[in-house]
Protein backbone atom coordinates (compact mmCIF):
# COMPACT_ATOMS: atom_id res chain seq x y z
CA UNK A 1 0.00 0.00 0.00
CA UNK A 2 1.18 3.17 -1.25
CA UNK A 3 1.89 6.20 1.73
CA UNK A 4 -0.28 9.27 0.84
CA UNK A 5 1.23 12.05 0.08
CA UNK A 6 0.80 15.87 -0.50
CA UNK A 7 -0.59 17.56 -3.80
CA UNK A 8 2.75 19.19 -4.77
CA UNK A 9 1.15 21.80 -7.92
CA UNK A 10 -0.97 24.90 -6.35
CA UNK A 11 -2.93 24.79 -9.40
CA UNK A 12 -3.67 20.87 -8.74
CA UNK A 13 -4.80 22.09 -5.09
CA UNK A 14 -6.76 24.44 -6.27
CA UNK A 15 -8.72 22.48 -9.10
CA UNK A 16 -9.91 20.06 -6.27
CA UNK A 17 -10.36 22.54 -3.90
CA UNK A 18 -12.99 23.89 -6.95
CA UNK A 19 -14.16 21.20 -8.37
CA UNK A 20 -17.31 20.42 -6.37
CA UNK A 21 -18.28 24.58 -6.48
CA UNK A 22 -18.13 24.36 -9.98
CA UNK A 23 -20.86 21.36 -9.58
CA UNK A 24 -22.60 23.39 -7.08
CA UNK A 25 -22.42 20.56 -4.40
CA UNK A 26 -21.73 23.36 -2.12
CA UNK A 27 -21.47 20.65 1.38
CA UNK A 28 -18.49 18.94 -0.65
CA UNK A 29 -16.18 22.01 -1.92
CA UNK A 30 -16.18 22.96 2.17
CA UNK A 31 -14.80 19.51 3.19
CA UNK A 32 -11.84 19.94 0.92
CA UNK A 33 -11.32 23.44 1.39
CA UNK A 34 -11.12 22.89 5.05
CA UNK A 35 -8.98 19.81 4.56
CA UNK A 36 -6.73 21.99 2.62
CA UNK A 37 -6.79 25.19 4.70
CA UNK A 38 -6.67 23.95 8.42
CA UNK A 39 -4.37 20.54 8.24
CA UNK A 40 -6.99 19.67 10.28
CA UNK A 41 -7.72 15.20 10.63
CA UNK A 42 -10.58 14.07 9.16
CA UNK A 43 -12.16 12.49 11.98
CA UNK A 44 -11.74 16.40 13.79
CA UNK A 45 -12.93 18.19 10.22
CA UNK A 46 -16.44 15.91 10.55
CA UNK A 47 -16.98 16.74 14.13
CA UNK A 48 -16.91 20.44 13.12
CA UNK A 49 -20.62 21.57 13.51
CA UNK A 50 -22.05 24.97 12.41
CA UNK A 51 -22.07 26.38 15.66
CA UNK A 52 -18.60 25.95 15.68
CA UNK A 53 -18.12 28.23 12.59
CA UNK A 54 -21.43 30.34 12.17
CA UNK A 55 -22.37 32.98 14.96
CA UNK A 56 -25.86 32.16 14.22
CA UNK A 57 -26.35 35.49 16.70
CA UNK A 58 -25.01 37.68 14.24
CA UNK A 59 -25.48 35.81 11.32
CA UNK A 60 -21.77 35.40 10.38
CA UNK A 61 -18.92 33.41 9.46
CA UNK A 62 -16.78 33.10 12.89
CA UNK A 63 -13.24 34.36 12.54
CA UNK A 64 -11.51 31.16 14.09
CA UNK A 65 -12.64 27.82 15.21
CA UNK A 66 -11.81 26.33 18.57
CA UNK A 67 -11.37 22.64 18.84
CA UNK A 68 -10.48 19.79 21.02
CA UNK A 69 -8.46 17.51 18.40
CA UNK A 70 -9.97 14.40 18.73
CA UNK A 71 -6.51 12.19 18.42
CA UNK A 72 -4.47 14.59 21.07
CA UNK A 73 -6.97 16.02 22.76
CA UNK A 74 -4.77 19.40 22.67
CA UNK A 75 -6.79 22.02 22.47
CA UNK A 76 -6.43 24.19 18.83
CA UNK A 77 -7.79 27.49 17.92
CA UNK A 78 -7.66 28.34 13.91
CA UNK A 79 -7.82 31.40 12.57
CA UNK A 80 -10.26 31.13 9.06
CA UNK A 81 -8.38 31.88 6.08
CA UNK A 82 -10.74 34.08 3.33
CA UNK A 83 -10.82 30.77 1.08
CA UNK A 84 -12.36 29.06 4.30
CA UNK A 85 -14.30 31.94 5.29
CA UNK A 86 -15.85 32.41 1.04
CA UNK A 87 -16.30 29.16 1.04
CA UNK A 88 -18.55 28.41 4.48
CA UNK A 89 -20.56 31.96 2.81
CA UNK A 90 -21.77 30.19 0.54
CA UNK A 91 -22.30 27.44 2.26
CA UNK A 92 -24.24 29.26 4.96
CA UNK A 93 -27.61 28.92 3.76
CA UNK A 94 -26.99 25.15 5.00
CA UNK A 95 -26.63 26.13 8.45
CA UNK A 96 -28.76 25.67 11.46
CA UNK A 97 -27.52 25.58 15.14
CA UNK A 98 -26.24 22.03 16.62
CA UNK A 99 -26.21 20.14 12.81
CA UNK A 100 -22.88 19.13 11.61
CA UNK A 101 -21.40 21.06 9.06
CA UNK A 102 -20.53 18.19 7.01
CA UNK A 103 -23.59 16.15 7.26
CA UNK A 104 -25.49 13.36 5.98
CA UNK A 105 -29.17 14.77 4.98
CA UNK A 106 -30.19 11.38 5.52
CA UNK A 107 -29.33 10.28 8.74
CA UNK A 108 -28.65 13.94 10.23
CA UNK A 109 -25.15 12.84 11.23
CA UNK A 110 -22.04 14.19 9.95
CA UNK A 111 -20.66 11.76 7.37
CA UNK A 112 -18.79 9.20 7.18
CA UNK A 113 -14.79 8.60 6.95
CA UNK A 114 -15.29 6.17 3.92
CA UNK A 115 -17.90 8.97 2.71
CA UNK A 116 -15.36 11.44 2.86
CA UNK A 117 -12.62 9.67 1.32
CA UNK A 118 -15.31 8.74 -1.56
CA UNK A 119 -15.60 12.32 -1.82
CA UNK A 120 -11.91 13.77 -2.50
CA UNK A 121 -10.97 10.80 -4.22
CA UNK A 122 -13.60 10.73 -6.79
CA UNK A 123 -12.66 14.98 -6.75
CA UNK A 124 -9.16 14.24 -7.59
CA UNK A 125 -9.99 11.61 -10.25
CA UNK A 126 -12.00 14.32 -12.02
CA UNK A 127 -9.35 16.77 -12.16
CA UNK A 128 -7.05 14.34 -12.86
CA UNK A 129 -4.76 14.32 -10.14
CA UNK A 130 -1.51 11.92 -10.18
CA UNK A 131 -1.02 9.34 -7.57
CA UNK A 132 -3.03 8.38 -4.38
CA UNK A 133 -5.69 11.26 -2.80
CA UNK A 134 -7.42 10.60 0.06
CA UNK A 135 -8.51 12.63 3.44
CA UNK A 136 -4.71 12.96 4.45
CA UNK A 137 -3.23 14.01 1.14
CA UNK A 138 -5.16 17.42 2.51
CA UNK A 139 -3.54 17.25 5.67
CA UNK A 140 -0.15 16.96 4.27
CA UNK A 141 -0.99 19.06 1.27
CA UNK A 142 -0.90 21.95 3.63
CA UNK A 143 2.03 21.41 5.30
CA UNK A 144 4.11 20.64 2.07
CA UNK A 145 2.68 24.16 0.61
CA UNK A 146 3.32 25.92 4.11
CA UNK A 147 7.13 25.21 4.39
CA UNK A 148 7.26 25.67 0.16
CA UNK A 149 6.26 29.32 1.38
CA UNK A 150 8.59 29.53 4.32
CA UNK A 151 7.12 28.15 7.34
CA UNK A 152 9.15 26.87 9.61
CA UNK A 153 9.14 23.46 10.93
CA UNK A 154 8.85 24.77 14.32
CA UNK A 155 5.38 26.36 13.26
CA UNK A 156 4.41 23.36 11.66
CA UNK A 157 5.05 21.04 14.01
CA UNK A 158 2.63 23.04 16.67
CA UNK A 159 0.15 23.33 13.78
CA UNK A 160 0.20 19.32 13.78
CA UNK A 161 0.54 18.74 16.95
CA UNK A 162 3.13 16.44 16.39
CA UNK A 163 5.63 15.41 19.20
CA UNK A 164 8.62 15.15 16.94
CA UNK A 165 9.97 16.95 14.14
CA UNK A 166 10.71 13.50 12.50
CA UNK A 167 7.28 13.44 12.01
CA UNK A 168 6.95 16.69 10.62
CA UNK A 169 9.49 15.57 8.04
CA UNK A 170 7.88 13.26 7.11
CA UNK A 171 4.19 14.97 6.54
CA UNK A 172 5.95 17.46 4.23
CA UNK A 173 6.56 14.15 1.47
CA UNK A 174 10.05 15.82 0.33
CA UNK A 175 10.81 14.56 -2.93
CA UNK A 176 14.40 14.48 -5.26
CA UNK A 177 12.42 17.41 -7.45
CA UNK A 178 12.32 19.52 -4.10
CA UNK A 179 15.79 18.94 -3.50
CA UNK A 180 16.75 19.45 -7.34
CA UNK A 181 14.78 23.24 -7.07
CA UNK A 182 16.80 24.20 -4.03
CA UNK A 183 19.81 23.36 -5.64
CA UNK A 184 18.55 25.21 -9.11
CA UNK A 185 16.76 27.96 -7.57
CA UNK A 186 19.46 29.28 -5.26
CA UNK A 187 20.89 32.03 -6.35
CA UNK A 188 24.03 33.66 -4.02
CA UNK A 189 26.34 34.31 -6.56
CA UNK A 190 24.82 36.58 -8.79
Amino acid sequence: MSTTQPIRSKHEARALATYYLKLGQLRNHVLIVLGLCTALRISDLLRLRWDDVFDFDHQRVRASITISEQKTGKPKIIELNRHIITALNLYAGAARPGAFLIENKQTGKAISRIQAYRLIRAAGEAVELEGRVSCHSLRKTFGYHARKDGVSLAVLMKIYNHSSIAVTLGYLGITQDDINEVYRDLDLTA
